[in-house]
């Protein structure tokens, strides 16, 4: 039989440098527990079946789309680590060195790709708004999915030299059996403080507070010029109106992102090492997991092509011969 003090280790047969746990109420683990398997659970399905939309229709495959499709890739990957944080709960990492190093190099680069594709939404919107004979010219499919990657790979590289040193030597940070640390020295932290939040969101913030002050005074002059034409002036309105709802429609996205984004990395750079060992740490944590479950959910509310594609899905239509060809907006 255990005594109190065995019960309290994380490896109770390593009685000297086994970490502890963190005392819980049952009912307290068990509500931790079942809220963040639910938002996983809601996460990966929902995202997988925006990535399964866009994927495959093929009236879906345009540069807008494309951008939306790294999102819910991202969105797709963070419901999956989420699973990783069920372990903690008790505050004890059981995985192992290398699925520490893992799940946390996931953890920056996963997000770090999310602002990046957020940064290219951004500038779509803004050639779509501002310059919007030259989008066609601009952006194509060909080049989103050049900038599309090389977001991804650079989050990869930049993220694996960030984490470094705790790549050659996993668990070389560790003060004890059931931990799960890794460290950045400072100057690497402010490096990514700014290249992953500060320089991106003010990108951002700037493009889209342009895109607002043109879609404002074009939806003016499209008022007055229905007005004077309403016949001739049909087809460019209809074009116009277009533009303007996928322009708000990214805008809650990434307004939403924003909000979810920025208390997770104020907290994260105040030190706090561990998920669910501090209140604030753990809500602003769950907070920024819990965007990717919103995304979808904004675009079921926005898109008409997503509550279709989502209907032909579930009803399993998309397996019948030539399904990829239906109309979809």
């Amino acid at each position: 039989m255990k005594t109190f003090e065995e019960a309290e280790l994380c490896f109770p047969e390593l009685l000297n440098s086994s970490c502890r746990k963190i005392m819980r109420h049952h009912s307290v683990s068990m509500l931790i527990y079942i809220v963040l398997s639910s938002v996983s659970l809601l996460t990966v399905t929902l995202n997988l079946l925006v990535i399964i939309s866009i994927s495959h229709f093929r009236q879906l495959h345009s540069p807008t789309n494309l951008l939306l499709l790294s999102l819910s890739i991202s969105d797709f990957l963070v419901g999956f680590l989420m699973l990783f944080q069920l372990t903690l709960i008790d505050g004890c990492w059981l995985l192992g060195d290398f699925m520490c190093i893992l799940s946390n190099i996931l953890g920056f680069i996963i997000p770090a790709a999310s602002v990046g594709t957020m940064v290219l939404i951004s500038v779509d919107r803004y050639v779509a708004i501002c310059e919007p004979l030259q989008y066609p010219i601009k952006v194509t499919q060909k080049r989103v999915q050049v900038c599309v990657c090389l977001c991804w790979i650079c989050s990869a590289f930049f993220n694996s030299l960030l984490l470094k040193n705790n790549l050659e030597q996993p668990g070389r940070y560790e003060s004890c059996f059931g931990e799960c640390v890794v460290v950045i020295i400072y100057i690497a932290g402010l490096a990514d403080l700014f290249f992953s939040f500060i320089g991106p969101v003010t990108v951002i913030i700037v493009l889209y507070m342009r895109v607002f002050v043109v879609a404002v005074s074009q939806a003016r002059a499209m008022r007055s010029h229905v007005a004077a034409l309403p016949l001739k002036s049909s087809v460019t309105v209809t074009a116009k109106k277009s533009e303007m709802k996928a322009a708000r429609a990214l805008g809650v996205i990434i307004v939403v992102f924003l909000v979810c984004l920025c208390p997770y990395y104020c907290v994260a750079f105040t030190g706090q090492d561990s998920l669910l060992k501090a209140s604030p740490a753990a809500f602003v944590t769950c907070l920024f997991y819990f965007n990717s479950c919103l995304n979808p959910m904004i675009y079921a509310f926005f898109y008409r092509w997503f509550r279709k594609a989502v209907k032909l899905i579930v009803s399993l239509k998309i397996l019948q011969p030539g399904s990829c060809r239906t109309n979809m907006l």
